[in-house]
């Protein structure tokens, strides 16, 4: 597995390999078994699979949030190896941004939306560095989780209006047995975080309306920024945790439970 830390290295290492497809998995490090899945699907369907490790700051809304996001590169290396990577792309700031981030991609409609009407320029922040890690990979297939499904949305739409040669797919929500979805950011939750957080997956997969919903979650603790039902899927974010050390969880199911309550109950 080749350790890539700069544009002409990664750009080398893929002239190497012209005439082979590439599958691409953009990640910010901290990887879990999520990861690993689009890891494990990039490697069964392409030649050669490519991981980047990046924690983007021009997605982060909250300085405390970036300043708490895990790093754990020498773990995810290892993970990295042993699912069968064969190039780690692990690129530097000053590189990525010469440009001061003059330069943006800016979506101007689903953006402003769930996560992005909580999260002033992160779906700005997200596109951006996107798009110039697919111009710097040029894999033939980028794999993103459905966990983050507004931002697959938006990566997939910004693929198609720039005409992109690459192909957007989504893959699965990995979740614990409890049902909590995999994610960075539980690796900052503290006991009483991680013992109520899988009651978000528990209610918006429950037939309760999302009001009631926002009502539940908000008498359990949680600090509710939305519960929207929108076409097949219903989404929600919440945060768990006080001050600087709250922890933003999000997820998303589709919309198979029943619109009206009927007898369901669910115990606080």
């Amino acid at each position: 597995m080749m350790l890539l830390e700069s544009v002409a290295d990664y750009q080398a290492w893929r002239q190497a390999a012209p005439s082979s497809r590439i599958g691409f998995v953009p990640t910010m490090g901290a990887l879990h078994v999520g990861h690993q899945g689009l890891i494990d699907q990039s490697v069964s369907e392409q030649d050669l699979t490519v991981l980047s490790i990046y924690v983007n700051p021009t997605q982060f809304d909250n300085a405390d949030d970036l300043q708490q996001y895990p790093n754990r590169l020498e773990a995810d290396l290892a993970l990295a190896r042993a699912a069968g990577v064969d190039a780690v792309f692990v690129p530097r700031y000053a590189e990525i941004y010469a440009d001061g981030f003059t330069y943006a991609v800016d979506e101007r409609r689903i953006s402003k939306t769930l996560c992005g009407a909580h999260r002033d320029g992160h779906f700005t922040g997200v596109l951006t560095i996107v798009m110039k890690l697919l111009n710097i990979v040029r894999p033939a297939v980028a794999y993103f989780g459905e966990k983050d499904y507004q931002q697959f949305e938006l990566i997939q739409g910004m693929a198609r209006a720039f005409f992109l040669q690459t192909q957007i797919v989504a893959c699965p929500t990995v979740r614990e047995p409890s049902g909590l979805a995999l994610s960075s950011r539980n690796l900052n939750l503290d006991t009483a975080g991680r013992s109520l957080a899988p009651r978000l997956y528990e209610l918006i997969n429950s037939a309760f309306s999302d009001a009631e919903v926002v009502r539940l979650l908000t008498e359990l603790g949680f600090d509710v920024d939305y519960v929207v039902t929108q076409g097949e899927r219903r989404f929600a974010a919440a945060r768990l945790g006080k001050g600087a050390n709250q922890v933003r969880l999000i997820d998303n199911v589709e919309k198979f439970f029943v619109d009206q309550i009927g007898n369901e109950q669910v115990s606080l």
